[in-house]
């Protein structure tokens, strides 16, 4: 909205300052830490009333009981005004012509509302059953789909938690080959991989960049919820991986940084340096509210959000292979689930106490807070390492 009003710069020669993307970027980022900041009080009252809370016993996972009777009665869903707060802001000081900024948003709203669907029935499933079947008669879309039969279909089966696996992989896959198949169609997007640390080599995947995009999208959004298990994990690292991609984002989209840092250049990108600050005042004004001990969580709604536009944002810029240096943290926890699982199914036996990783360093003796600041300091060195690939090549 801001932005449009550079055109009467002729009329008015102070707002030319609304094209600069790094002036907008900055006051998005300011936006979005004054509407958490603002909101987040509000937002931690009235879920408390209607008991939007998490529920800390684990059926699936009992050895963690002894950690999260702290947070019993915890506040969740925080990501509702994360992601509001961000989108606000987005519609406020970007270039809403910017097709980059359009599919950004695209992507971030569709995980929004699976992680919001998966946050509301794991709400459902832990209510007692005569509690259950209240809230579903009072609610008038979920006792119609009682009455054709339907509601079950959303809901998890006994012992599980949230939308059933299948459900969320297949919503979240049908947006990444959507994305995909957007990006293949524009000419102005490269189907080609840039890989780090060679100045001339390129991976062309040609089709098969469509289920490329779509393993992404995947896996970054899973990747950021399985982090979100302590106060402050995921998100402060959310926040040190979209500085870094803001930067690269700035990069990519500024025609001679590119050419000297021998970058692919993708004009209109810059403007996903927008983007990205939105994250990180969204970032830094919820981890004013979930910092240890947290005031609330961010749920499903935020973490499957965040995720995916991060993954989204890292495929705009052609930094797709980077990513997974620079989600490091995000990468580790992912893997200490499926090596788990396939250790499990394989050998019968576990390779850690629990998955994902945060949980078994907490069943090794490590504290909340140790674990937590001791993930962002890899995650900062991480980012670091991930710039220094700019000028090795």
């Amino acid at each position: 909205m801001f932005y449009y009003l550079s055109e009467f710069k002729d009329l008015f020669p102070f707002l030319n300052i609304f094209k600069y993307i790094t002036f907008r970027a900055g006051m998005a980022a300011v936006t979005t830490f004054l509407l958490c900041v603002i909101l987040g009080p509000i937002f931690i009252r009235k879920f408390k009333q209607i008991r939007i809370q998490e529920k800390a016993k684990r059926e699936d996972a009992p050895a963690l009981d002894i950690f999260q009777v702290t947070k019993e009665g915890t506040p969740t869903m925080g990501g509702v005004f994360i992601i509001g707060s961000i989108l606000i802001s987005v519609l406020l000081w970007a270039d809403l012509s910017n097709k980059f900024i359009q599919m950004t948003i695209f992507t971030c709203g569709w995980l929004a509302l699976v992680g919001f669907l998966d946050d509301y029935v794991k709400l459902l499933h832990s209510s007692e059953p005569h509690l259950l079947d209240d809230k579903i008669k009072s609610n008038h879309i979920l006792s119609r789909l009682q009455r054709r039969g339907l509601l079950n279909k959303f809901l998890a089966k006994k012992g599980q938690r949230g939308l059933p696996a299948r459900t969320k992989f297949l919503w979240e896959l049908a947006l990444g080959l959507l994305v995909g198949f957007f990006i293949y169609l524009d000419p102005a997007i490269s189907t080609k991989l840039d890989v780090p640390f060679f100045k001339n080599l390129v991976i062309n995947l040609g089709l098969f960049y469509i289920p490329f995009v779509a393993i992404i999208v995947v896996g970054t959004s899973n990747a950021v919820n399985l982090t979100d298990g302590l106060d402050g994990l995921a998100i402060g690292s959310v926040l040190i991986v979209t500085l870094t991609l803001g930067i690269l984002s700035y990069i990519t989209g500024h025609l001679k940084m590119a050419e000297y840092l021998f970058v692919p250049h993708i004009t209109g990108t810059g403007e996903l340096t927008l983007f990205c600050a939105a994250i990180m005042g969204a970032s830094l004004g919820f981890l004013w509210f979930n910092c240890y001990p947290a005031s609330i969580f961010m749920g499903d709604v935020g973490s499957l959000a965040l995720g995916g536009s991060l993954g989204i944002i890292a495929v705009f810029i052609k930094k797709e292979l980077l990513l997974v240096l620079l989600g490091g943290v995000f990468v580790a926890e992912a893997l200490s689930v499926i090596l788990q699982v396939l250790s499990v199914k394989l050998r019968k036996k576990r390779i850690l106490k629990m998955s994902p990783l945060h949980h078994h360093l907490q069943l090794s003796g490590w504290s909340e807070s140790k674990i937590i600041i001791r993930f962002w300091i890899i995650g900062i060195i991480l980012a670091l390492i991930t710039l220094t690939t700019l000028k090795i090549r």
